[in-house]
């Protein structure tokens, strides 16, 4: 059984996380990212049953990003220090309050938008995405339908690579032990690769001209989504979180 945020239509999951990042970008202080991050993390693990192990694992690049948004604001920030605002002296640097406040504040932004795109990942089919912006957003099908052919193809070329390997030991090719082998492999793998592409996505373009790709807007589909209450329910959730976390930061601006 699919949990809630899977069901919810990509397009409006994408508008939503959209929305967010944009208002977060007007955010200064450091109080309502840092409230919106924990409501967000908190509803996502528990309306997606995202495991907390898979989720720190992928926060943890963002985590680092983070930290050295604070370190650098702190150390390299515009705002001066004074006696009022110093706290420690770091080597030939004087952290202040002030940046560190700053500095606070971008990183839990960066923590947001982290947040905010795992969510849309995790919870998201890539097809169904590409879909929803074809009927809910009229993205050309001609352009959307090609990207997912593309993303189709995607696993194939690991396949691909696998059987380049596999002739050139056959042929008797040098072994690829060593990182200088590997780079040197690359080379004699791009020709095939190439090739193998060309190959595919000229079939791809026959099959889908065939098929009626041709732009045209009046198309029927054999899986159609709609916007359904539920999907405004989660939109219209999403934005009132963002605003009772600004609401909760000016408690503690105040």
């Amino acid at each position: 059984m699919k949990q809630p945020l899977h069901l919810i239509n990509p397009a409006v999951k994408a508008a939503a996380v959209f929305c967010c990042v944009v208002m977060l970008s007007f955010i200064y202080n450091p109080y309502t990212p840092a409230c919106f991050y924990i409501m967000i993390v908190a509803g996502v693990l528990f309306a997606a049953r995202i495991p907390l192990k898979k989720w720190l694992l992928f926060t943890i690049p963002f985590l680092i990003l983070a930290f050295g948004c604070v370190w650098t604001a702190a150390v390299f920030g515009k705002i001066p220090t004074t006696a009022d605002n110093f706290l420690f002296q770091a080597g030939p640097f004087s952290i202040n309050s002030e940046n560190v406040a700053v500095g606070i504040s971008l990183g839990f932004r960066i923590l947001c938008f982290s947040a905010l795109s795992m969510m849309f990942v995790f919870t998201t089919d890539p097809i169904l995405f590409m879909l929803s912006l074809v009927q809910q957003c009229k993205l050309s099908p001609k352009l959307a339908y090609g990207v997912i052919a593309g993303f189709r193809f995607l696993p194939l070329l690991k396949e691909e690579v696998q059987l380049i390997q596999q002739a050139h030991k056959i042929r008797g090719g040098a072994a690829e032990n060593g990182l200088k082998e590997k780079i040197s492999a690359l080379k004699r793998y791009t020709i095939p690769l190439l090739a193998s592409a060309i190959r595919k996505a000229e079939r791809t373009a026959l099959a889908m001209e065939s098929k009626g790709f041709t732009g045209s807007r009046n198309r029927t589909y054999y899986r159609s989504l709609t916007v359904s209450p539920r999907d405004w329910l989660f939109f219209f959730l999403i934005l009132l979180l963002f605003a009772g976390s600004f609401l909760v930061s000016l408690c503690f601006t105040s």
